[in-house]
């Protein structure tokens, strides 16, 4: 599979391998890269976009896997992009997703990518909206965009994902408030995840608190301090099963009375699938509700323009970089000496940079 030709002749044809492949040149900006997205971009708009995010820690890859599972066995095709760190050494992922999902990689139906960020401070690799219009393209119903956790930097996700989901622990309580400003602020969903340890019920009530003071009405969404927080959702609703014993179920359903987007707050325990199926019934009520209200629309026009700008960032970095490497050595003595300022440098590495070379263009009819 050496040709560009025969990479898309394969990947119309639906072979695993050429879409990893395909991957692959797109994420090491292999010589002619954005001509094969352009040959493969037929169908990219069909899928939706998950975003799991959330501090590291918190579970997202085990949360993650269960709900791709639980969506395959509902009939669709899920692909997910693991995005992480990546090592000052190799350039290569440390702690790979494909370790921590080995098991689910091996599944059908289920097709995983680790993906390097590559020093990206928004949580997201370069390529990953790339890859994503890949995996789309190829015909998944479903493609799950799980960022590396770095925290308030990890916006960018909001960008690229129909819907987001914020994915937190117990232990995340302290820190509630110091996160509001940035990271909290892209949530659809909220997931309480490690749900059986101590605190969840604290932090569920902080969060709804927040939410609350976010919308100038500090108590609505508030329980009750009496009330009980059920796995799935909370506030719960109480019902007797029996003389000794009650079971909670969450309050069905996320819009607004006023026919907005009420942010639901979920507890998961994702090692042992509970309250996974809660998730997926969420961010499947998240979906009607954007599609029905034009933010669907909103959104990807949102992320078109996004993706676009960040093409033309690319281009110009890469060709201010090949002026660099190609001119520096040329004005690094006078520079060094002082007689002549790095803005002046860089003003004339730009001058060249405008009339680079551009690289030749692969034919892809």
């Amino acid at each position: 599979m050496d040709s560009r030709r025969d990479l898309i002749q394969a990947f119309r044809a639906g072979d695993e391998r050429a879409l990893a492949r395909a991957i692959s040149v797109v994420e090491d900006q292999a010589q002619g890269f954005e001509e094969l997205l352009e040959a493969l971009r037929e169908g990219v708009g069909t899928a939706r976009r998950i975003g799991v995010t959330g501090p590291p820690g918190a579970g997202k890859s085990t949360l993650t896997a269960e709900l791709a599972r639980l969506m395959r066995d509902a009939g669709r095709r899920v692909a997910i992009i693991a995005v992480d760190p990546t090592s000052p050494y190799t350039g290569g992922a440390l702690l790979g997703d494909r370790i921590r999902m080995v098991e689910l990689a091996l599944e059908e139906h289920i097709f995983i990518r680790s993906m390097a960020s590559r020093g990206s401070l928004g949580g997201l690799a370069t390529a990953t909206s790339e890859a994503a219009d890949l995996m789309d393209a190829f015909g998944f119903d479903r493609v799950i965009l799980e960022t590396l956790g770095v925290g308030q930097s990890e916006l960018e996700i909001a960008g690229t994902a129909d819907s987001t989901v914020v994915v937190l622990v117990p232990e995340s309580g302290d820190g509630v408030q110091a996160m509001k400003a940035g990271l909290m602020e892209v949530a659809d969903v909220f997931c309480v995840n490690k749900a059986d340890r101590p605190g969840a019920d604290q932090l569920v009530k902080e969060i709804e608190v927040m939410k609350a003071i976010r919308s100038g009405n500090t108590l609505r969404g508030i329980p009750r301090h009496h009330a009980r927080i059920g796995l799935g959702g909370a506030p719960a609703v109480v019902q007797r099963a029996s003389a000794d014993a009650e079971v909670t179920t969450p309050q069905a359903g996320a819009r607004a009375a006023d026919g907005g987007w009420e942010v639901p707050v979920l507890k998961t325990v994702a090692t042992e699938a509970r309250g996974v199926p809660e998730l997926a019934g969420s961010l499947d009520e998240h979906f009607a509700w954007i599609t029905e209200s034009g933010e669907l629309e909103r959104r990807r026009r949102l992320a078109l323009l996004g993706q676009t700008r960040r093409i033309l960032v690319r281009r110009a970095e890469n060709a201010a970089l090949e002026a660099w490497e190609e001119g520096k050595e040329e004005f690094l003595p006078d520079l060094l000496a002082g007689r002549i300022t790095p803005y002046r440098v860089a003003r004339r590495l730009g001058e060249l940079a405008g009339t680079a070379k551009r690289p030749q263009r692969y034919d892809v009819r």
